[in-house]
């Protein structure tokens, strides 16, 4: 264990230990309410730029293993926790919690008032901090801290999308012949999402964000798919403009991130929260339906909805916690975006009757051809 300090760029200070890697790292420091799925939120890449704190205080009791990833690698820049569990037990376990954060080279820090460190977020907004074993000098942190951008007009899907396209098939997940051709923008898409569209029988055709509404109509999708990611969806102007060529020629579906940049597609506009929705146990009404649904949510931004001319699009879920957007859809194309996390992972499987909707709006379109 080594002595480490969390500096906040408002000048609050908490101290703990390292039982990780040694050295210093920046981000936004944002707090996650979920009581499990350490390792889903370790590689959701939306966590990219961001030190996660949990606020469970026992952290790693059932270890990590080798499946239960939604990415390649691990994307948040430090991982807090009141206590990691030195004692994992799970039948699927491969290793400790501390282990795979000192193999993947994450800073991570213990042993302080989570508590103090949620509320003071609550109330001051989520800002950016600096983890360091080596440095604790404030004038000194400060001074590193300052140079870090903000999260606000930062583009991190750069730094998380896939280099170049790739296929994912249904086949294997899906009994009979793949239904529908899916493409998808990979803002930093998590795996469930493409193992769930699999199982409903979709092959899926992932396109880097950078991708040109060109290449990806060349594989003749029967729907469009705009996946979760990190940072200020203002600051993709490039993906916002490619999803404006899809409207009225397929099927749209967006989830988190894709949800804020088809808001921004539609003419509206987006704004920061306080200190953002992340966890697994946030309560949404679906309006559609009449039906309240617990969520597993991680964003940071979200859409304003009075910026949306409110004749073409229409507001289908609301968080019940402070009333922001959670869910639109267009009254003339076949289009609809939801803030939260229907895929879960981690968190309740409330939602995921969504993407029954995407299906059957592929459905309805490629009987009209």
């Amino acid at each position: 264990m080594k002595d480490a300090i969390l500096y906040l760029e408002d000048g609050k200070v908490f101290t703990g230990q390292s039982l990780t890697v040694s050295g210093e790292t920046t981000g936004e420091v944002v707090f996650n309410t979920a009581m499990s799925g350490y390792q889903e939120i370790l590689t959701d890449p939306s966590y990219a730029g961001q030190i996660v704190l949990m606020t469970y205080p026992l952290i790693g009791n059932y270890g990590v293993n080798d499946e239960d990833v939604e990415s390649n690698k691990v994307y948040v820049k430090g991982f807090l926790a009141k206590e990691f569990c030195r004692t994992h037990s799970n039948h699927r376990a491969t290793k400790s919690l501390i282990q795979y954060l000192e193999d993947n080279h994450v800073l991570a820090m213990e042993g302080f008032d989570t508590r103090a460190l949620t509320r003071h977020l609550r109330i001051s907004g989520a800002m950016k901090g600096i983890i360091s074993t080596e440095d604790f000098d404030r004038d000194s942190l400060a001074g590193k801290l300052a140079q870090t951008p903000s999260m606000e007009g930062a583009d991190w899907v750069k730094a998380v999308t896939c280099d170049k396209p790739y296929f994912w098939p249904a086949a294997g997940v899906y009994k009979g012949a793949p239904l529908y051709k899916v493409a998808a923008i990979d803002c930093g898409i998590k795996l469930n999402i493409l193992r769930i569209l699999a199982s409903m029988g979709c092959d899926i055709h992932v396109f880097p964000a950078h991708a040109a509404f060109e290449q990806m109509m060349s594989v003749k999708p029967d729907g469009l798919f705009i996946s979760n990611g990190p940072g200020d969806p203002a600051a993709v102007p490039y993906v916002i403009q490619t999803v404006q060529k899809f409207f009225g020629k397929t099927p749209i579906f967006g989830i988190c991130l894709g949800h804020q940049i088809l808001g921004l597609a539609l003419g509206g506009t987006t704004y920061k929260l306080k200190f953002g929705h992340h966890g697994g146990n946030h309560p949404v009404m679906d309006l559609l339906d009449n039906r309240i649904g617990i969520t597993s949510q991680n964003h940071g931004f979200c859409v304003d909805f009075n910026s949306l001319n409110k004749e073409d699009v229409e507001l289908i879920d609301v968080n019940l916690n402070d009333r922001t957007v959670e869910g639109l859809r267009h009254r003339k194309y076949p289009l609809y975006a939801i803030q939260y996390h229907p895929e879960a992972a981690p968190g309740p499987h409330d939602a995921q009757y969504l993407f029954k909707y995407f299906i059957e709006m592929m459905k309805e379109s490629k009987k009209k051809l």
